[in-house]
This record gives C-alpha cells, sequence and structure tokens, in this order.
C-alpha cells in the first residue's frame, strides 16, 4: 500500500510550547514542519533555525500569511487563548486542519463558534492534551474498564501545581487578563478536568462547586482554585490546580473492587515509558501491620513521546480526509467542548462565590 505524504505543518507564534510540538512534529512519521508565522519575521526565522526547520521551510512575518500558504495542511495555533477564538475561525475557513493549544476557547460559547467553522470547512480539530495519546493512557483504561479488577466507579481526585518563579508571576500571558484570563485553571486545571471525566468515560458531572480557598494574582486571574463535581449515580471527584505549589501532578481513581494510581499523568517522568500502580480487593494483614495483597506496579515503554504520538493520530487523520475521502472525527472536539463545559462551571461557581452550579451540554 502506497504511503501517503506528510502533512505539512504552518505554527502560528513561537510560544515556548511551540518548541515542543515542532520537535513533535518532526519525530512523528507523518508530518512536517512546512511553515511558521510570528508578527516579527526575524523571531519566526530565528524559531525555524533553532526548533529543527528544514531550511525549506516557509518563514513569515504574520499569522495571515502562514494560513494563506495552499500548501499549508494543518496548523498548531499555540497563541494565547483569548487569540484562538480569531486564529482558529480564521485557520477553518482558509480549510487548516487545527491542532490547538489548551485551553481550547475562554468559554463554551466561544468554543462553539470554532467548532462550527471547523464543522462548515470539513477540517479537523484536536486540542493539545499529549496524555491522551500515551499508551498507557490506553493501558490504565482497560484496568478501569475490568469489572472484576476496578469494579464501579466511586471517586476520582486529580492534582496538578507547579511552583512558578517570580518571573512567570510578573509577565507570563497566563497571568494577564486581557489574554488568558483562566490563569491556572485553564492552564494546569485543564488536564484535572479531562483526567476526571477520562475516568467518568466522558459522562458530564450533574453539577460543579468550587471550593473555597481560590487565591487571585493581583490582576484577578486565578493562581490556585479547588473543586467537586458529583454525578446523579452518586459519584464524585475532586481537583485542585495551582502555580503556587511543588509539581505535582498526580490522579487517584476508586472503584468499588480497585483503585488506579498515577503521579506523572500530564508529563511522564521519563519521555520513553510511563508507570502506574493498581490495587486491587485490597486489606490487611492479619495484625493489620501492612497490605495484602500489595498493589502492583505497571510500566508501558513507548518509541515515540507522548506529543509525537498525538501528532501522529492527528496526521493520521488528517490524512484520511485529505487522501481518503474520510469525514472528520468527531471524538476529539466533543472531549474538547466537555473539558470546556466543566472548566466553565467551576469559573461561574468562583465568580459566584462557591455556588453550586449545574452543568449543562
Amino acid at each position: 500500500m502506497a504511503t501517503s505524504p506528510p502533512i505539512k505543518f504552518g505554527i502560528l507564534g513561537c510560544a515556548d510550547i511551540a518548541r515542543k510540538v515542532s520537535r513533535a512534529i518532526n519525530l512523528s512519521p507523518n508530518s512536517t514542519l512546512y511553515a511558521v508565522g510570528s508578527r516579527s519575521q526575524e523571531k519566526a526565522a530565528r524559531f525555524a533555525e533553532q526548533n529543527g526547520f528544514p531550511e525549506s521551510a516557509k518563514v513569515y512575518g504574520s499569522y495571515d500569511a502562514v494560513l494563506d500558504d495552499p500548501d499549508v495542511d494543518a496548523v498548531y495555533i499555540p497563541l494565547p487563548t483569548s487569540l484562538h477564538i480569531k486564529w482558529a475561525v480564521l485557520a477553518a475557513q482558509k480549510k487548516k486542519h487545527l491542532l490547538l493549544e489548551k485551553p481550547v476557547a475562554l468559554n463554551v460559547a466561544e468554543l462553539d463558534v470554532i467548532l462550527a467553522a471547523c464543522e462548515s470547512s470539513g477540517v479537523q480539530i484536536m486540542d493539545s492534551t499529549m496524555w491522551m495519546h500515551n499508551p498507557r493512557t490506553a493501558k490504565m483504561k482497560e484496568f478501569l474498564s475490568d469489572a472484576s479488577l476496578f469494579g464501579e466507579l466511586k471517586s476520582v481526585h486529580s492534582c496538578f501545581t507547579f511552583a512558578a518563579k517570580e518571573d512567570f508571576l510578573e509577565n507570563d500571558i497566563r497571568v494577564k487578563p486581557d489574554l488568558d484570563s483562566l490563569g491556572a485553571l485553564g492552564d494546569v486545571g485543564w488536564y484535572c478536568i479531562r483526567s476526571i471525566l477520562w475516568a467518568a468515560d466522558f459522562q458530564l458531572p450533574k453539577s460543579v462547586l468550587a471550593l473555597p480557598g481560590t487565591v487571585f494574582h493581583k490582576s484577578g486571574v486565578i493562581l490556585a482554585c479547588s473543586a467537586s463535581l458529583q454525578w446523579e449515580d452518586g459519584k464524585t471527584a475532586t481537583f485542585h490546580c495551582s502555580f503556587l505549589a511543588n509539581l505535582t501532578m498526580g490522579v487517584t481513581v476508586v472503584g468499588t473492587n480497585g483503585t488506579l494510581y498515577f503521579h506523572d499523568f500530564v508529563i511522564p517522568f521519563e519521555e520513553n515509558k510511563a508507570s502506574f500502580s493498581t490495587a486491587v480487593k485490597s486489606g490487611f494483614t492479619e495484625l493489620v501491620t501492612g497490605w495484602e495483597p500489595k498493589p502492583s506496579q505497571h510500566t508501558v515503554m513507548t518509541e515515540l513521546p507522548q506529543e509525537a504520538l498525538m501528532v501522529k493520530e492527528f496526521c493520521r487523520l488528517v490524512g484520511s480526509i485529505k487522501f481518503g475521502g474520510a469525514k472528520p472525527e468527531n471524538k476529539w472536539p466533543i472531549l474538547s467542548r466537555k473539558t470546556q463545559l466543566v472548566l466553565d462551571a467551576v469559573k461561574v461557581s468562583i465568580e459566584r462565590g462557591y455556588e453550586l452550579v449545574e452543568v449543562t451540554s
């Protein structure tokens, strides 16, 4: 069977995260770095030179020029969240497939405009939640789906924090209300919410309650917050996200028969392997001096880092559309929208003084 040509990527902007994704595009077997655009052509040229772009790559002094290039198949957009609606919609209108950095929008109303533009143009959209593509994630889902081992889901607890340096807290776009007004909730809380929904098979909670104690930047942007989620059937979840505490990214998923633990869910400790622990029908030794049986640890190897696997899957979908006449895969925009819905509800709960907020789709 003939191999399809690689998907040609254009990158809008030179954000730090774009360095990681540029490497991923180079590592993925079905993609190529084709163009980069910045408001400064000099900055774009420097970015291309430092991040493995081929000499033939196009370097543009505007975002529009990338979108106007007929040879660009797909764009990666790592711009500040407030700019997503403008540039994602323009990209879709120009028939460019979209790999969109998270959080995908400031709210679900904006996201719906982006999704409508993608649907109208028949282009694929996927958010850049990299851990979803790690082979560990599928292996952990096998455990959660095994009723004899895990049983029925009862609770999920997720935490993603890092200790931002002073320069970050003064100058980073994630503390600027005009650029990224969701702050820590959008940046790290997105991952917590996604992990909870993933564990719950993406069944939306009935309601969300932000917990008192939200910490705000002097600009008004959230620096740390917590929330609880409740479902109709009685299962619950909690999460905490923060720019003000030591690097932690842990998830615990508790069922009637088993428990899943993983401690590096957003970025694995090592890029070529990732581990998780499972406990099944846990109990104590006779004198209650230890556990019996003990939790077991499982390690999953990967030839490509998770971000390259994300690019590979995205390009597989784009290639199916471009070369095979397929329709865009609807799974990814649905997952983005559900994550955004819960994120919006948490924000509303905080703004209303920690009121219970119903989650409506």
